[in-house]
């Protein structure tokens, strides 16, 4: 995991739903409406706020007026008022671009929000104040920064691995050190190793390695474009490449976005920037007069590696969906919310994601998140009131689009969190997205991993704590990929020096599950499958393989170190997510066969992974879907459920269609004040016919 946001529940401020309130309008009152108050309009709290500037959602009419000025101030907002006056307000710029895809972004009310900038002395609560009494202001955010935690980076050099008598797909001389993609067991690399406990990816990649037309964004550090493993895999947005530099080449607002958009400019500027970094270096000193790092780690360069490194090119390591080496790799796009020490914020955040969403990302890869305290909960509406929603209303845009033309929507893909707690970080474990766990090369949870509610499914992020067969320290047990070799080692002082490097955490399990969707919307786009956004989530849900028989007693890691597995049972999403399993689901839906007259059985838990899976259904009639169309082609009289299984019996031959529903990681849904598992949706065909026809099926 990344990024780490300041704590924000201690002191959230309880409000009444603001989408409720504006669903309402229009509506007959039945009673007196409760007139919105100065402390309901204020979502979040002062605490760790930025100075000079407020997060503001605003009526339609107020929007269209702040719009329709060029540059809005307090000359043209008249709206504010004497609170303009008071806190001096210098500009009011729109959190996103209209200018791209404006209509659709209007029905969404995306126009609606608003950073307004006033002098640095104007306390923020003060001017929270001032602006939540204006009737206009719906909703005051404080701005909030990310604050970036210590990543640990082993440098390696690109010295071919041993090769043993395996057959490699690829010609990458580091792959035999890659056991999340090929797991062999080995030993002598890590004493824990366990054949098989990988992503299955040697196996997926006979069906396909990627496809060019499919750009995951990588929302996180720089991404270093010109590393010799990247670059011919990095997303370029052509119009600006062949453009003039320092000129908007294609009219978005933004100058040389070549490879992605840098979205910390954008909090001291109010404009995005092309200008993606990897290696600013800032030294710092402490209270006690000591010095520290405090600048680039490489990690988005890290992540992006996982997900397209350039396979079978003779350099270096290979990619989930790094294609054949004939230019057939998934494409990296760039989105910077760290730069230097430089960090984002929730609606700098928000313009990034929309920017990926309107240049044709169709997955969003996020290794960062919002860490709770040891002891807090927090809730999907909770995650809102954080001052996330503008972030929230960008990623439900983002959502909304198609950056492939195979599929139907586009998919989030968030790490989980790297603080050993029972809840994955917001916004992973928000119900409409997907939440990763680590598990390291034993095939056992990591000692830092994140579990049970709002995690979703589980995928490597290895485990420094692991020795090799002399039971020393081995970064081998960690995850290999690309960094920058010019970013500064922060252990060290001096640059990495090296192209690769061994991290750890859920930040590096997510990128795998980013991988694989690239490779299953590459292999729908391949065979001219067309899918929607909700069918990748199932897939991405379902082709697992069991974790949960393994979590008895106690892991062993490092020296004298334990802990406890059972509390990971149930907990660590749906299971391991395997990529060839993945790739299998894209050709079609599940069929059970059915005699005519006899009891069928539906047990979710048969029909997901390889079928020892444990998950949990919804315990009730709203388990399945069955339509009446269905029920009177087949015959079926009457349905039951019971223990998450459906139950009935067909008089009629015939084909019907069935919707299983089941959580994928948590007990219960997540969705308004409950962090909980997301709800899937698996289509089952049943075939039934009459038990004499010719005593065969197929």
């Amino acid at each position: 995991m990344f990024a780490k946001y300041i704590p924000l529940l201690k002191g959230v401020l309880v409000v009444a739903s603001f989408v409720a309130a504006v669903s309402c309008v229009g509506e007959p009152e039945l009673e007196t409406p409760q007139k919105p108050t100065l402390r309901t309009k204020i979502i979040n709290t002062c605490d760790g706020a930025v100075s000079g500037r407020m997060v503001v959602y605003v009526d339609d009419s107020t929007a269209n007026e702040w719009l329709a000025s060029a540059e809005p101030t307090r000359a043209t907002a008249a709206c504010l008022g004497a609170a303009a006056e008071e806190l001096c307000v210098e500009h009011i710029r729109p959190v996103f671009n209209l200018a791209v895809n404006g209509d659709v972004k209007r029905e969404r009310g995306m126009h609606r929000w608003f950073v307004v900038e006033f002098t640095q002395e104007c306390d923020v609560e003060v001017a929270a104040r001032h602006l939540a009494s204006i009737s206009s202001v719906e909703r005051v955010e404080y701005v909030k920064r990310v604050v970036r935690p210590e990543v640990n980076v082993v440098p390696c050099n690109e010295v071919p691995a041993t090769r043993s008598e395996v057959s490699y797909p690829f010609d990458d001389p580091m792959l035999p050190l890659q056991w999340a993609l090929n797991n062999r067991g080995d030993k002598t690399i890590f004493s824990t190793a366990v054949a098989g406990e990988d992503i299955n990816a040697f196996a997926a990649w006979k069906y396909t390695a990627g496809n060019n037309q499919v750009v995951v964004a990588v929302m996180d550090e720089g991404v270093k474009y010109t590393h010799p493993d990247l670059a011919a895999n990095m997303w370029t947005n052509n119009a600006e490449l062949n453009g003039a530099e320092g000129v908007d080449d294609d009219k978005n607002g933004i100058v040389d976005d070549i490879y992605g958009v840098n979205c910390v400019d954008f909090a001291t500027s109010g404009k995005l920037s092309g200008n993606i970094s990897w290696a600013e270096g800032v030294w710092k000193t402490d209270s006690k007069g000591r010095s520290y790092y405090d600048g680039d780690t490489g990690h988005g360069t890290h992540v992006a590696g996982t997900v397209a490194a350039v396979n079978n090119n003779g350099v270096g390591v290979a990619g989930v969906a790094g294609g054949s080496g004939n230019g057939d790799g998934v494409r990296i796009m760039s989105i910077q919310i760290f730069d230097g020490d430089g960090n984002s914020s929730y609606h700098t955040n928000a313009r990034g994601i929309e920017y990926a969403a309107d240049h044709g990302a169709c997955i969003l890869q996020c290794s960062w998140g919002y860490p709770l305290s040891e002891n807090a909960k927090m809730s999907d509406s909770d995650y809102e009131m954080m001052g996330g929603g503008a972030e929230l209303a960008a990623l439900r845009y983002f959502v909304s689009q198609s950056g492939c033309s195979t599929m139907d929507g586009n998919v989030v893909i968030f790490a989980a969190g790297n603080e050993g707690k029972s809840t994955a970080d917001y916004p992973g474990a928000y119900n409409e997205f997907i939440a990763v766990t680590a598990y390291a090369p034993d095939g056992l949870p990591t000692s830092y991993t994140n579990y049970k509610e709002g995690c979703n499914v589980s995928a490597p992020g290895g485990d420094w704590w692991v020795t090799d067969i002399y039971g020393n320290y081995t970064s081998n047990g960690c995850v290999l990929s690309t960094i920058p070799s010019e970013t500064i080692d922060p252990l060290t002082g001096s640059p990495y020096g090296e192209d690769y490097g061994y991290m750890q955490g859920t930040s590096m399990a997510c990128p795998h599950v980013s991988g694989i969707a690239a490779l299953v919307v590459s292999y729908a786009l391949e065979n001219g499958i067309k899918m929607t956004n909700t069918q990748l989530y199932d897939i991405l849900t379902s082709a697992v393989r069991d974790i949960d028989s393994k979590l008895t007693g106690t892991r062993s890691y490092g020296i004298s170190r334990s802990f406890t597995l059972d509390p990971y049972k149930g907990n660590m999403g749906t299971g391991k997510l395997d990529a060839l399993m993945a790739i299998q689901s894209v050709r079609g839906t599940i069929c059970v066969p059915a005699i005519v007259g006899e009891e069928v059985v539906l047990d979710p838990s048969m029909l997901i992974g390889d079928g020892s899976v444990k998950i949990n259904v919804t315990g009730s009639t709203d388990t399945f879907k069955m339509s009446q169309e269905t029920k009177e082609r087949l015959g079926i009289d009457k349905v039951d459920t019971f223990g998450g299984k459906v139950y009935f019996t067909p008089k009629n031959t015939g084909i019907g269609m069935v919707t299983i529903k089941y959580i994928a990681g948590g007990k219960t849904v997540g969705g308004g004040n409950t962090t909980g598992g997301k709800l899937m949706e698996k289509d089952v065909v049943v075939v039934v016919r009459d038990v004499n026809d010719n005593g065969g099926w197929m």
